[in-house]
């Protein structure tokens, strides 16, 4: 039942029902992407989609389908964000009344854009899973019309049309790599790009600390998480879905997991050499392609998101940074005369490293009526640059102590 249940026709119907509002976003090709795991590697950029995710497109084409006498009881649904945003507009365009319930762990950017569509926004529970039982509990209360956000055929369809534009402008597309939350987006492009082309690859990527849908394949069987830990907020799903796991069964070649680590560096790179701003979950796919087996392939990534707080990008680009090796602290005793500063100032300039923080601190050197410990944060060109750093610093008598 499940596996007739989504088609390239509903797919291409629910093009034409969105194609006026959503946004058809332009592959980017990425030559540092491409370099790092040789393949020719392209991001679709659906952060750059309204709302800034690709949740609308799903959203927009179920609420659209629904009966008047439907649209009347108003909407409900639950999300950790994107989705919340995708629902609120549709049905802020559509006139019909919506409540969203969203866990209180939720980036404070996400809820406060769904309150830009719609003023009853619940915060319910600590993860996805808890604030989806509270939706449907006011659901039978209130007589409500549930949007889910990936177990849907209207709703995969709509995530389908991506597959669509993708090989409308990459016709010899080799392999899409796909973030898995729930499954509803891979199920639609599986579904689509398969439907075109059987031998393009459908690769999914979860999070190593919520990765259900790939214990649930290597299983055989649709298994549900007791936990979840990850930064990709929108991937971290207990329960995937129903219809999802048998379309991926079917349909999807292979599932990526990643760190959060790795989800980082990502993020960081995205945003320093495409200037592209995305969530951890939006980069879940990117932070995959040294993984894949593929080579000499045309490979797109897809963004699936942009909907990060400002104090939350702050820190994912400062680890980034220590990730990339930009960043090095370092430590090491210096004589307590004049012009030892100086000196190691001159090496470090000599060198390029930007000096960006110092501290020179008398009290923690064990023999401190002789020696100073001098601790220096600066900025550099990665790791082979700390390497020399340290080496020419050793050379002229000084031992390195790496902070981080």
């Amino acid at each position: 039942m499940y596996l007739r249940a989504l088609t390239l026709d509903d797919i291409l119907e629910a093009r034409e029902r969105i194609r006026d509002i959503c946004v058809n976003t332009k592959l980017i090709y990425s030559s540092d992407f491409s370099k790092e795991c040789g393949n020719e590697v392209y991001i679709k950029p659906e952060n750059l989609q309204l709302t800034g995710a690709f949740k609308i497109r799903g959203a927009l084409n179920k609420i659209s389908k629904l009966t008047d006498e439907q649209k009347k009881r108003g909407l409900i649904a639950s999300s950790a964000g994107n989705h919340a945003q995708g629902v609120a507009y549709s049905a802020n365009k559509l006139d019909i009344k919506s409540t969203i319930v969203m866990p209180r762990t939720t980036p404070l950017i996400k809820v406060q854009a769904t309150r830009q569509y719609v003023t009853n926004v619940i915060l319910k529970g600590e993860c996805y899973d808890e604030a989806y039982e509270e939706a449907k509990r006011l659901e039978k209360e209130k007589g409500y019309i549930f949007i889910h956000p990936f177990d849907d055929v209207e709703i995969m369809a709509g995530q389908g049309t991506i597959a669509l534009e993708i090989l409308e402008e990459l016709k010899d597309t080799d392999a899409i790599l796909v973030p898995i939350g729930g499954g509803g987006l891979i199920s639609g492009i599986a579904v689509a790009a398969k439907s075109v082309n059987p031998n393009i690859k459908v690769i999914g990527v979860e999070p190593e600390g919520a990765k259900a849908m790939k214990i649930s394949l290597d299983e055989g069987k649709l298994i549900n998480l007791l936990e979840v830990d990850t930064i990709a907020d929108g991937g971290a799903v207990k329960n995937p879905g129903q219809i999802a796991f048998a379309i991926i069964k079917r349909y999807v070649d292979e599932i990526i997991t990643v760190n959060d680590f790795e989800l980082m560096e990502a993020v960081f790179i995205l945003l320093e050499k495409h200037k592209l701003v995305v969530e951890a979950t939006g980069a879940l796919t990117v932070s995959a392609l040294k993984k894949l087996k593929l080579k000499g392939k045309k490979v797109v990534a897809l963004v699936s998101g942009g909907n990060i707080d400002v104090v939350t990008m702050a820190s994912m680009l400062n680890r980034g940074l220590l990730l990339r090796g930009r960043i090095f602290c370092f430590s090491l005793k210096l004589q307590d005369t004049p012009g030892q500063l100086l000196k190691i100032s001159e090496i470090l300039a000599t060198l390029g490293a930007n000096v960006i923080r110092l501290q020179q601190d008398q009290f923690k050197a064990i023999d401190r009526l002789k020696h100073v410990v001098l601790e220096i944060t600066v900025e550099t060109n990665g790791s082979e640059h700390i390497e020399e750093i340290t080496k020419a610093l050793n050379r002229d008598g000084y031992n390195v102590y790496k902070v981080y």
